[in-house]
């Protein structure tokens, strides 16, 4: 099991001096990866509940596919990845949900070489801050950028990097998927309740 944790990866990683990382810093770097986590969470589910409680029509349709998903399962059985696989509704509208309400606002970077955007030229090694509503509103690439329609997602859905609530790329945020299964347990939560 040697590395196979966060804990333990930190604490076998060096520096670029073949130095271990202090215990402060592995303390650090556990620290801000478990408040982004409930950050973000946070963030994620209160856009989610958001635009369930203001749009009956499309909180209607995720019980359902929840309800039609749990017949098939057996008493006491849990929830498969493959389950989760077929929560493709319940998964565009949290989508949706993050594109009009994103759980991280932008991202900060530094520009490798210097170009003209607008007229402005940004010079080599500038610190650049990027908007997510920049993409996610666009109405190049959503129709209707400000209309909750979780359609959007269905087959291919949308256009590499215009939809990046978690950023892209190598760098994309790893608790994404931690994200979905958070939504997902309170989808199915949040059904258990109506129907009970």
């Amino acid at each position: 099991m040697k590395g196979r944790y966060l804990l333990s990866k930190m604490l076998l990683l060096r520096d670029e001096n073949a130095r271990f990382l202090s215990e402060v810093e592995v303390s650090n770097i556990i620290i801000g990866y478990l408040v982004a986590s409930v950050k973000s969470t946070t963030s994620a589910l209160t856009a989610v509940v958001n635009y369930l409680a203001e749009l009956p029509h499309v909180y209607r349709q995720v019980p359902k596919e929840q309800t039609e998903i749990a017949k098939a399962k057996g008493p006491g059985e849990l929830l498969t990845w493959e389950d989760i696989e077929k929560m493709k509704y319940s998964w565009n509208v949290a989508r949706e949900s993050f594109r009009l309400m994103p759980p991280v606002q932008g991202g900060f970077g530094e520009t490798t070489i210097e170009f003209t955007y607008a007229g402005f030229t940004i010079p080599k090694g500038w610190k650049t801050f990027w908007s997510v509503h920049s993409s996610h509103k666009n109405p190049k690439y959503f129709a209707e950028p400000e209309k909750f329609d979780p359609s959007r997602f269905e087959g291919s859905g949308p256009p590499p990097y215009t939809f990046v609530p978690f950023g892209g790329g190598p760098r994309m945020c790893p608790g994404m998927e931690y994200i979905r299964l958070e939504v997902f347990g309170f989808h199915a939560q949040c059904g258990n309740e109506v129907q009970t």
